[in-house]
């Protein structure tokens, strides 16, 4: 189970007691900020790319948007994400509650970014589209064994 995953992944750090769990879903930015009472902007959410024959995870502020230009400039690729079915068999995680955690897939890369770096605490998703896990970006950087930190995203200065 994805959740169970992501779980034990966060405990190895002693962060798995910050998972929240609601009775409501948080598959959006939108639902995942009512559910924690939080600006959608501080919603951390995971974003699946298609690049190289791998998946690039991009975590990055539930307001921004990917700016296809920075993305090209990055990845030396068009920004063209996964399919829900890629994600799954790339992640583990199903989307709605895909996060960087647990994920043991040599052919993901994850990064975070510079959008989320304006908050001092993010909420992504602790591996289900009902949760969510409270970090600062300094642990979400370790925590999701990032490849470090890059600026792809639009909408949010």
């Amino acid at each position: 189970m994805s959740l169970d995953r992501a779980k034990a992944h966060l405990e190895q750090f002693g962060l798995a007691g910050r998972i929240q769990l609601f009775d409501v879903s948080s598959a959006t930015v939108e639902l995942a900020a009512q559910a924690v009472g939080c600006a959608p902007a501080r919603i951390a959410k995971t974003l699946s790319f298609a690049v190289d024959g791998g998946c690039v995870l991009i975590v990055c502020a539930g307001d921004t948007k990917i700016d296809n230009t920075k993305f090209k400039a990055q990845f030396h690729t068009k920004a063209t994400m996964l399919t829900p079915e890629q994600v799954l068999d790339f992640t583990g995680h199903a989307v709605g509650g895909v996060c960087p955690f647990g994920i043991d897939n040599p052919a993901v890369t994850t990064y975070l970014d510079v959008s989320l770096r304006r908050f001092d605490t993010v909420y992504p998703a602790a591996g289900n589209a009902a949760s969510a896990v409270r970090l600062n970006c300094e642990e979400l950087f370790a925590l999701s064994n990032s490849a470090g930190w890059i600026d792809v995203c639009k909408n949010w200065h």
